[in-house]
């Protein structure tokens, strides 16, 4: 674990521009959700940002387990799923009049539902680590799914759970009916959560968490229990999963087993490892795409999750740190002002890999038509007319595709090897200041 040392000696203006930077980051932050909905108006781009929301709290929550505290998790819907459930049954108990419990609150319904479980399954979860660990959360997801469906009492069956946001009385004309409404809730939700969770990477627990991650037997050896940290940790992530879980509920009004199911814990593993575990907010990155995949890409074409599954193979292969690392690779060559230099390989990198898959794509797309027994063979793609069933078009796309990878392997060797000069300049430089300095 890297430790940043301050001594007397540091000058003095540092503090307030870190203050200034952050204070800049978390305004453009809150002033981004303020201002969406009047940027993308419609109904559905309203819907898109409030799933936007959830899906931030959700995957920033699994993040403090996998890269905060490397523990690959496979059951995180377990936490985010209860945590729904719960929030619906509070929302249904508030219509019936059993509950008085304002509707603002039941996400805070279910982060305590999640925080119980974290609690519940935590603490024999996290006796182990590594792939006994993920191993342990996968049965758990499974055995939690089960149920689900023998269950019906408090899971609804197959069927699931409905409910209905507008209860009581609107307040100050607010009563979460119209969508703007419920979206400017789940936003305040998202702020302060990704505050608190960020918060928790700064304090004692979060960098021993970190410190965990990278050398549990040198954490036991200086006085600490790894697996009470892992299971404090664990516990955290399941609070802020279950809010995630209870603003789900008040978007759908409809919970059902595929809320606790393993395609959903796969998301949030696939989608944070995309965006970057390894940058806080790379988490936010991968949500983003998530709501993007899931409603819009889901829609463009039936070979959706066969994209994201080559998507994610091409970045394990190339950029495993996800993409939050390629822009801080890029943000710190052009701090020291010498992005012009590997500008024009990252752009031929960049219109290659859109080649390429333009390619794949087309190819893909024409397999999906023939092996679904489409009536007309005509395939619609990115404005083109393609005929599955035409010779010419599968060489055409396959000569495209090869065309596109042969000069994406160049020109990311070129990039390569520009970026790793210029790296190389920048590490010569600040060695030359810190020689100075001292």
């Amino acid at each position: 674990m890297n430790a940043v040392t301050m001594t007397s000696a540091s000058p003095a203006p540092a503090p307030a521009r870190l203050n200034t930077q952050r204070l800049l980051t978390w305004g453009g932050f809150a002033l981004m959700l303020l201002l969406a909905p009047l940027i993308f108006s419609g109904n559905l781009a309203v819907t898109m940002l409030a799933q936007m929301g959830i899906a931030i709290i959700a995957c920033l929550s699994y993040n403090i387990l996998l890269g905060q505290g490397g523990m690959l998790s496979f059951g995180h819907a377990v936490y985010t799923g209860l945590g729904a459930y719960a929030a619906i049954h509070a929302l249904n108990a508030v219509s019936e009049g059993r509950l008085q419990l304002p509707v603002s609150l039941l996400p805070l319904v279910g982060g305590v539902a999640g925080l119980f479980f974290a609690v519940l399954l935590g603490y024999v979860t996290t006796k182990k680590s590594g792939t006994t660990f993920a191993m342990i959360t996968l049965g758990i997801a499974e055995l939690v799914f089960a149920m689900s469906l023998m269950v019906p009492e408090f899971f609804g069956g197959e069927a699931g759970i409905s409910g209905n946001r507008v209860v009581g009385d609107p307040v100050m004309g607010i009563s979460f009916g119209p969508a703007r409404q419920l979206y400017y809730l789940i936003a305040i939700y998202t702020f302060v959560c990704v505050a608190l969770m960020y918060a928790f990477t700064q304090t004692p627990l979060g960098r021993i968490l970190n410190a965990v991650r990278d050398n549990p037997e040198r954490v036991e050896f200086i006085g600490y229990s790894a697996q009470r940290v892992r299971y404090y940790a664990f516990i955290i992530a399941g609070f802020f999963a279950g809010i995630s879980g209870g603003l789900a509920a008040l978007q759908f009004e409809l919970v059902t087993a595929e809320v606790v199911g393993a395609a959903r814990s796969g998301g949030y593993l696939l989608f944070t490892f995309l965006g970057g575990a390894t940058f806080f907010f790379g988490p936010i990155i991968g949500a983003v795409l998530m709501v993007f995949a899931f409603i819009m890409l889901s829609e463009l074409t039936k070979a959706w999750l066969l994209y994201l599954g080559l998507i994610f193979v091409f970045m394990v292969m190339y950029a495993p740190g996800g993409i939050a690392s390629l822009i801080m690779m890029n943000v710190r060559v052009a701090k020291f002002g010498k992005f012009g230099r590997i500008a024009p390989s990252l752009a031929a990198v960049i219109l290659a890999a859109i080649v390429a898959l333009a390619g794949a794509g087309a190819l893909i797309e024409m397999i999906y038509n023939l092996q679904l027994g489409a009536m007309s063979d005509d395939v619609k793609f990115f404005g083109l007319t393609l005929h599955a069933k035409a010779a010419s078009y599968w060489i055409g796309s396959g000569a495209v595709f090869a065309v596109g990878v042969a000069v994406l392997e160049v020109a990311r060797r070129r990039y390569a090897a520009a970026w790793g000069a210029v790296n190389g300049e920048i590490e010569q430089a600040v060695q030359r200041a810190q020689g100075e300095a001292a």
